[in-house]
C-alpha cells in the first residue's frame, strides 16, 4: 500500500531469502561503504553465476565434449549421483552438444544463484565478522549468514 502511494519502506534484515521475495530495490552497505544500490534481480545477476547441472551415464564423454568447446566444467558433489556443473552456458547448448554426440542425459537443469549467494560473494571482503568454527549440525547455514552479515544489509 505504501509503495502505491510513492513512499519508501526501509527494511534492514539478515533474512536474505525473505528480502528476495519482498524487496524491489536493494542497498548493501558494508563497513560504512555503499557496496551496491540496484534491484534485487540486477544484484543477483551481477554477483552470482549461472550454471547448468547435468547428469549422464556417459559423464566422461560429456565432460570431454564440453571442455572441447571451451566451457568451464566442474564436478558437482552435492547430489547422490555424480554430476557436472557447467558455468555460463545454457541447457540448449549443453543438450545440443550431448545430442550431437549421442550422449544420453538423465538431468539437465539451469541453476541461478540466490540473493544470499550473491551477497556473500560481493561482500566477502567488506563484512565485519567472518564465520568460523560453527558446528554444521547446529544451524551452521543460518549462523554463517548472520555472522557474515555483520550489519552489512
Amino acid at each position: 500500500r505504501l509503495a502505491a502511494e510513492g513512499r519508501t519502506v526501509l527494511v534492514s534484515s539478515h533474512l536474505l531469502s525473505e528480502m528476495a521475495l519482498t524487496a524491489e530495490q536493494l542497498v548493501v552497505i558494508g563497513r560504512g561503504r555503499l557496496i551496491s544500490d540496484s534491484t534485487v534481480a540486477e544484484f543477483v545477476d551481477r554477483s552470482s553465476e549461472s550454471t547448468v547441472r547435468v547428469r549422464s551415464p556417459q559423464l566422461d564423454a560429456l565432460r570431454s565434449v564440453l571442455l572441447s568447446q571451451g566451457l568451464t566444467v566442474r564436478e558437482d558433489g552435492s547430489g547422490v549421483a555424480p554430476a557436472l556443473v557447467v558455468v555460463d552456458s545454457t541447457t540448449d547448448v549443453i543438450g545440443g552438444l550431448a545430442g550431437s554426440q549421442g550422449i544420453v542425459l538423465y538431468e539437465l537443469a539451469s541453476q541461478q544463484g540466490s540473493l544470499e549467494d550473491a551477497f556473500m560473494k560481493l561482500t566477502g571482503d567488506d563484512v565485519q565478522y567472518h564465520a568460523s568454527g560453527v558446528d554444521p549440525g547446529a544451524g551452521a547455514h543460518h549462523a554463517n549468514t548472520q555472522q557474515a552479515m555483520g550489519g552489512a544489509l
